[in-house]
């Protein structure tokens, strides 16, 4: 069996030694020429130090090497690929341990993180005069920690190289999905057809479903992303699953954080997975996490903020320690739900699996608290700046945050109405803070707030800046799948010198399946009439996928493709910078008039002061 990690290529003093096309046939098989001369080079090195080759110096030497031997690894593998020498067995776990390897590199971030956090995370940018008192208070106690101790994140692993980026296509490639069919009400499927859009309508979906939107759309996306399949998760299971989560987003009856709101927040996260290409450097495992993250976010939400919990000494602040209090218990909570047998979605997980995804999710969750927006802004900011791959994790955790808080950059009519909720809520809050006898928090007074002012404020200094970070992130990620290295310089040539490029060469048809190809004749597989081809050319290569259109519920629909512009450029869709720069005209409109009423009622209200004032001056005289 050719077992990656194991092998070791004869020395090039064999006895067969023609050569073609930059390979040379070794004991009957070809191997990379500039291989089999580094690791004679790297064996005189041996004997030249140890004055003899001890038996195992080879494969130690060769499983040791660097990222460009890895890379002759990868080649050598395609040229056995392409030859039919290699099973698919083989090449699953070949390219799992390419990807150990090149995941051994760590990213120091210890002292980066330190300066990070040991910097203040306050509003120094926010001026007096740019925002009111009460706004800028607002933005303070929601954005910023206060009286929290400092956490010193551990050293991360390097993001994947681009290679692995190339193997999770392969993975793809080879891993046949499989549809879960459920029954969905045709009004529901076609309102499903809009689902990957960024002015798709969760209220819409909230009515017609009659409240359940949250659970058509988990539904939705775990079939789209092949969950149901790839995760063995029992359609039952989730079915319950769902419904519970419906259940505790009802539980306080809020206007805001609601199963609505949830629904949102996981579409949003679709549209930032599906149409901009990062699912593409994703792991099933990492989608999973985004996806899950962003259903159970906000589940059981009290409608009341962290600051309320911890000023009145809740239940839940003492639980936690005012610590994230509210995220702390969305996750707990979540987790344990799945302990009861009919609810385990995740039943089927490996030990690791489950581990792995159980961490990405709390960092996920966790990072929906708003006291660290600012921490995670300078920290991706930072990052962006430098030359190493970004920490995948803490972008993950952005992406979905990013989300959270997407609702101005959403088109008028549904942030409007998202504005008239999270008010609501927030007044709620202050009626109970007043019966209570605690200070009013930051516009949860409903006499006093400027509707127009604080969504101005909450664009300007919150939304847009970290829709922008957001943006140049996931150029950052996507970038690399689009300046992939060119056919010659990834893949050996035929054996046999010939330039068939032909489609009966290439692998039989997976029809279920996204086919990532570079140069169209490596990994093309030919397509029958019911899969749409879509391509985008460059200057170099072509990126070609394929996709099933025959249900809006199959697997990796439109999940799998890199937005590319008529050049071959990368061209990622931001709709929410439109939709911000609306919604902010919209809203100084708005506070102009305010700001017209006031003064005018003002006015009045002095005016009838005056009026008050000289007549009881008047009554006095004739008292006299």
């Amino acid at each position: 069996m050719f077992v990656f990690s194991a092998m070791t290529l004869p020395p090039s003093t064999s006895t067969a030694t023609s050569e073609e096309n930059g390979f040379r046939k070794v004991d009957g098989l070809q191997r990379p020429v500039s291989l089999l001369r580094k690791q004679k080079e790297s064996s005189n090195n041996n004997e030249d130090q140890d004055g003899a080759t001890s038996p195992g110096s080879r494969k130690k030497s060769y499983d040791n090497a660097p990222a460009l031997e890895s890379l002759e690894k990868l080649r050598y593998i395609l040229h056995q690929l392409n030859s039919g020498q290699l099973p698919l067995e083989d090449l699953k776990r070949n390219i799992e341990y390419a990807a150990l390897v090149l995941e051994t590199a760590y990213m120091d971030e210890t002292s980066f993180c330190r300066r990070i956090c040991d910097e203040d995370d306050d509003l120094a940018e926010v001026t007096p005069e740019t925002v009111p008192d009460e706004v800028r208070e607002w933005l303070a106690a929601t954005f910023t920690r206060q009286n929290a101790g400092k956490k010193r994140d551990k050293p991360k692993f390097k993001s994947v190289a681009n290679a692995i980026r190339t193997g999770i296509f392969f993975e793809k490639l080879f891993r046949k999905q499989q549809v879960v069919q459920c029954p969905i009400p045709p009004e529901i499927q076609e309102l499903m057809k809009e689902v990957s859009t960024w002015s798709f309508s969760p209220f819409q979906l909230n009515e017609v479903s009659e409240g359940h939107a949250l659970k058509y759309v988990g539904f939705e996306l775990f079939n789209r992303y092949g969950f149901m399949d790839r995760f063995k998760v029992p359609l039952t299971a989730l079915e319950n699953y769902l419904s519970a989560l419906e259940v505790g987003y009802s539980k306080h009856n809020n206007p805001y954080h609601n199963v609505v709101h949830a629904a949102d927040v996981t579409q949003s996260s679709h549209f930032m997975l599906s149409q901009t290409g990062l699912a593409n450097s994703l792991g099933d495992l990492e989608l999973l996490a985004v996806l899950f993250g962003a259903l159970i976010h906000d589940y059981e939400h009290t409608g009341h903020t962290n600051n309320f919990h911890i000023q009145s000494q809740s239940q839940f602040a003492m639980l936690y320690n005012d610590r994230s209090v509210l995220e702390n218990h969305h996750v707990s909570s979540c987790f344990r739900l799945m302990k009861e047998d009919d609810k385990n979605i995740l039943t089927h997980l490996t030990r690791d699996e489950y581990k792995e995804l159980r961490n990405m999710v709390i960092e996920i969750v966790l990072a929906t608290d708003m006291s660290t927006h600012f921490m995670q802004i300078k920290t991706m900011k930072s990052m962006l700046s430098l030359p190493e791959g970004i920490d995948k994790n803490k972008a993950l955790c952005l992406i979905v945050h990013a989300c959270d808080i997407s609702h101005p950059a959403k088109p008028w009519n549904l942030h409007e109405r998202w504005t008239e909720g999270v008010l609501e809520e927030f007044f709620r809050q202050g009626d109970l803070e007043a019966s209570m006898g605690l200070p009013y928090s930051p516009l949860c007074d409903r006499h006093t707030v400027h509707v127009a002012d604080s969504q101005i404020g909450f664009i300007d200094f919150i939304v847009e800046p970290t829709m922008v970070v957001c943006g140049e992130l996931l150029v950052k990620m996507v970038e690399p799948l689009v300046s992939l290295p060119p056919t010659d310089s990834l893949f050996p040539p035929s054996v046999d010198g010939g330039d068939d490029k032909s489609p009966s060469n290439a692998l039989s048809p997976l029809p279920d399946l996204f086919v990532f190809s570079i140069d169209l004749h490596v990994f093309c597989a030919p397509l029958d009439s019911s899969v749409e081809r879509v391509s985008y050319l460059s200057a170099n290569q072509s990126l070609t996928y394929s996709s099933r259109r025959n249900s809006s519920t199959s697997p990796n629909s439109s999940i799998r493709k890199i937005p590319l512009n008529y050049a071959g450029k990368l061209d990622i869709p931001t709709p929410w910078m439109k939709f911000l720069h609306e919604n902010k005209a919209h809203w100084k409109e708005r506070a102009a008039k305010e700001e017209e009423e006031r003064k005018a009622k003002e006015a009045a209200e002095a005016e009838a002061a005056a009026k008050q004032a000289e007549e009881n001056k008047e009554n006095g005289k004739q008292r006299m």
